[in-house]
């Protein structure tokens, strides 16, 4: 998805990104997307040829994401010396936090997680550590998900309630659907073949939907699905 968003983005400049760890650690790539979605004008050459360019180049870059992003030192998930030794984790945290915040309708996949192992040289010998990398969302994000949603709550909880919720509903139903000549008496067996929900939508979001596209008395499972 990266990869054919910068595509996208740098296509009338013709640059072609094949690989986020090999063409992105120089900042040629980086320097081009941030002026194309920002405006940004740095003050960097265009093409960093040594090591010692390339770095000074990515230390201004960064240093212009960073403050463009409002964002401290300490919440930094990539490094200069990170970016340029092709660290791929960190390239995908700092291309997540450039979409984000310049392309927040971006399809990016939710909850996307690695899981890294950390190896180390001790005196006594290889040390190992495993963890868990967040790309797209944190651990909070998850641990909220997998917790009941107000529904689930209410199943749960305070079945009793149930009735005063549907009667809610159903009157938001009837409110928009009643310009059709329709009447929703029962959410569980008038919603079941769809016909009403396509109905619904197209009065919420206030589009005629062609009657021709589905079938508005389905008379077999197929034809609700």
């Amino acid at each position: 998805l990266l990869i054919d968003w910068i595509n996208t983005t740098l296509k009338e400049e013709h640059i072609v990104v094949r690989s986020l760890e090999e063409d992105l650690y120089d900042g040629l790539v980086l320097h081009h997307l941030l002026e194309n979605l920002g405006s940004l004008k740095l003050d960097v050459d265009k093409i960093a040829l040594t090591e010692k360019k390339q770095r000074q180049k990515l230390s201004v870059i960064l240093e212009a994401v960073a403050k463009c992003l409002q964002l401290e030192e300490s919440q930094l998930k990539w490094s200069v010396e990170s970016i340029l030794t092709k660290d791929l984790l960190s390239t995908l945290h700092l291309l997540v936090a450039i979409a984000k915040h310049f392309k927040p309708n971006l399809a990016m996949p939710p909850n996307v997680q690695v899981e890294t192992i950390t190896i180390e040289n001790t005196s006594r010998g290889l040390k190992t550590r495993n963890a868990v990398e967040y790309i797209t969302g944190s651990k909070e994000n998850l641990e909220a998900q997998s917790q009941d949603d107000a529904f689930d709550e209410l199943f749960s909880r305070a079945p009793d309630k149930l009735d005063a919720v549907k009667k809610v509903f159903l009157q938001f139903v009837n409110q928009h659907i009643e310009k059709l000549g329709l009447n929703v008496k029962d959410i569980e067996s008038q919603f079941a073949d769809g016909v009403i929900l396509l109905l619904l939508i197209g009065q919420l979001e206030g589009y005629f939907l062609n009657l021709r596209d589905f079938f508005l008395t389905p008379s077999s499972t197929t034809e609700m699905v």
